[in-house]
């Protein structure tokens, strides 16, 4: 098993180059299974695990795939197969974006319950709602979501969300652009990640209305096409990286990003001292002597993105005064805090909502991964602990960041992964 080994206490500096979003991706591959006349290339795909998984959990559908440099190559031409197994899908709750596009396609679909990253109850009612709506029948038995259409093809229908949802939002539009005549989405999920799947269908032949906000009319065809097409980049881990200048006292320029999609987490960074320039391609971050406690509030896009809660509140135990952190999407994601607080932070939780008291020193410890984000709020921590940290358990962080450590190393960071044996 792999560990990150920090020596704290340097300031970053220099330029990095943002990877492609794995939270992209992951619903564009899945699209890839709503027609089978051809390859798909796809660019600047981020070398990951998450895309490993679930690559693999194509090929068991009988889907082939081929990656290098960053590009990967999709051909549903041959699926086999409309069950995911628990074996694959326990690794990442993204897996039950297959439900949609098997299930326009070829009428039914077999998906295990998802797993994914450890906070809190993360239902996926939202998805079997939007899949009912548009005729099917859902049964849930020994631990499958076994979805058919009675009638043999899904017809559209009006989806009215309660909550918004980008897993649910991505879900349904994959169904819609194959079902017999016009679906509406109301309260759909505006973030970039949707925005990029709606241009992704649009490309293959889909007709979508409302793109980029949370009303979306889809108007059914009967059959797409493959397509070549360049992702865009990652927000979250642009924001990691800028955060963990900011808490290094650091200078960093990031490029090959569209600073609009960072407008809150850059809002902040502003409120909290640093200065921020952009261009239509970079963001440029200078530290301040002194950063300034500054409250966040995760929430749907355009809001603050409650997968930047944990890097703000690392962030934050360096900075003067308390903050107070409040998660409005996911109420338990607070794993990080207990080993923070390890490495001396003082912070409390008071349901989703954790008081950050700032600045603190922190020392180096051994910390312990438990999902993505908490990971990479620990490697922040440890870039500015005292001495050195182990952050354990690391296959949590290469399931959302391209080789953060040779990123962050590039900047100036003391960081290396080394081997370790947990037991």
């Amino acid at each position: 098993m792999d560990k990150l080994v920090i020596r704290g206490g340097r300031r970053l500096s220099g330029c990095v180059t943002a990877s492609g979003s794995k939270n992209t991706s992951l619903p564009i591959i899945a699209a890839t299974l709503l027609t089978g006349k051809g390859t798909f290339t796809l660019h600047h795909i981020p070398d990951l695990q998450d895309i490993k998984t679930f690559s693999q959990l194509l090929n068991h559908l009988g889907v082939e795939t081929s990656f290098a440099d960053n590009t990967l190559k999709v051909s549903s031409r041959n699926v086999e197969s409309l069950m995911a197994p628990y074996e694959l899908v326990k690794k990442m709750r993204a897996s039950i974006y297959v439900l949609g596009p098997l299930l326009a396609r070829f009428g039914h679909a077999r998906v295990s319950l998802p797993g994914g990253c450890a906070f809190g109850p993360r239902p996926i009612d939202l998805h079997l709602m939007a899949m009912e709506k548009l005729g099917a029948r859902i049964a849930i038995e020994t631990g499958f979501i076994d979805a058919s259409i009675p009638d043999g093809k899904l017809r559209g229908a009006h989806i009215d969300f309660p909550v918004s949802s980008v897993g649910a939002t991505g879900n349904a539009l994959m169904a819609a652009v194959l079902a017999t005549g016009t679906t509406t989405i109301s309260n759909a999920a505006a973030e970039p990640e949707i925005e990029t799947l709606c241009k992704f269908l649009i490309a293959m032949g889909a007709t979508i209305h409302g793109t980029g906000t949370t009303e979306l009319e889809i108007v059914g065809k009967e059959s797409l096409n493959p397509i070549e097409f360049h992702n865009v980049f990652d927000r979250i881990e642009a924001g990691t990286l800028l955060a963990a200048a900011a808490i290094t006292g650091g200078d960093i320029t990031v490029n090959g990003v569209e600073p609009q999609q960072l407008k809150a987490v850059l809002k902040k960074f502003v409120h909290a001292g640093c200065t921020i320039d952009t261009t239509e391609t970079s963001v440029t971050l200078k530290s301040p002597e002194k950063l300034l406690a500054t409250d966040v509030t995760a929430k749907p896009y355009p809001s603050f993105p409650t997968d930047m809660q944990a890097q703000w509140i690392a962030l934050m135990t360096q900075a003067e005064g308390t903050s107070h952190i409040t998660d409005k999407i996911y109420h338990e994601r607070f794993n990080h805090i207990p080993e923070l607080n390890r490495l001396g932070a003082r912070i409390e939780i008071h349901k989703n909502q954790a008081v950050v008291h700032g600045p603190q020193k922190l020392s180096g410890t051994k910390v312990m991964s438990t999902d993505l984000r908490a990971s990479a709020s620990l490697v922040l921590a440890g870039l500015i602990a005292e001495g050195t940290t182990e952050v354990l358990r690391v296959y949590h962080l290469d399931r959302g960041y391209e080789k953060i450590e040779t990123k962050l190393k590039s900047l100036g960071a003391d960081i290396s992964r080394e081997k370790y044996n947990e037991f």
